[in-house]
């Protein structure tokens, strides 16, 4: 699988300009051919993504956020910018990475919608006490973005962006508390003195994500440049079919990396 991801972004890197500003076929013109391939420039990039996905604003489900982790979300890419001015002032960005996005959370819910599985059983209601949860998605993803250049050395960029999920997973378990079966008033299910329940809605994910990025590209040599862009995702982790979490999820990311420029 892992050989699958490299080929697909290698192939998608190679693709980019082609498909971002056309190609030159043998009848063309050498103006029109030059003025597509003026001012065009490449940068590979690699980085680490800093955040996690959450709910917006904060339920009262959620009655405490006891821990949080961002895990080590890595990411490397590729992008192609085409300047439209002489002195490169604004132009338009099309890139394409592969990422990994995740967190580990530990949190105090109250009538949190959960399903869970104990001995084999599976039990879905609302369940009051700690829940801990994993999770991780890696990523395929084109961002579209306008560029532009406010210092010799700075440029910004802003721009939605469009991701394919490879790989998902979202899953945890839930202790010292207790779980009533089909809604707050059910049969209660207590779990305590070290007992616990896993649960797991990895299939439940969405494979497609959507959503905007902004930030700031700054030159610190002729080629190498430093990285930084906010990442937020306008539609939910799960698919819209899943309804025990009862809220909306969105990825929420803050990247920092570097670049090549040639």
């Amino acid at each position: 699988m892992k050989a699958l991801y490299k080929t697909i972004c290698v192939a998608a890197i190679c693709a980019i300009p082609a498909t971002a500003f056309g190609a030159s076929g043998n009848d063309g013109s050498e103006a029109v051919k030059f003025g597509l391939l003026e001012g065009i420039e490449y940068e590979v990039n690699a980085g680490t993504n800093i955040g996690g996905a959450t709910p917006l604003p904060i339920p009262a489900e959620i009655r405490h956020i006891d821990s949080f982790s961002p895990r080590l979300n890595l990411q490397i890419g590729a992008k192609v910018t085409k300047w439209f001015a002489t002195d490169k002032k604004w132009g338009v960005a099309l890139g394409v990475r592969f990422e990994t996005k995740g967190m580990d959370t530990k949190a105090t819910v109250k009538n949190y919608g959960m399903e869970i599985y104990d001995n084999g059983n599976k039990l879905s209601g609302r369940w009051t006490g700690k829940v801990n949860t994993k999770y991780q998605s890696q990523q395929l993803v084109v961002p579209v973005t306008a560029v532009l250049r406010v210092h010799r050395r700075t440029v910004l960029n802003a721009g939605p962006y469009f991701s394919y999920a490879f790989s998902n997973s979202f899953d945890g378990f839930v202790h010292d508390g207790y779980l009533r079966e089909g809604g707050p008033t059910g049969d209660k299910y207590v779990f305590e003195d070290g007992s616990r329940a896993s649960y797991d809605f990895g299939e439940n994910l969405s494979t497609f994500q959507w959503g905007m990025q902004a930030g700031v590209s700054w030159s610190a040599y002729k080629h190498l440049v430093v990285n930084a862009n906010l990442v937020w995702g306008c539609n939910d982790i799960f698919e819209s079919s899943f309804k025990t979490i009862s809220f909306d999820l969105y990825p929420v990311y803050l990247n920092f990396g570097f670049g090549y420029v040639f």
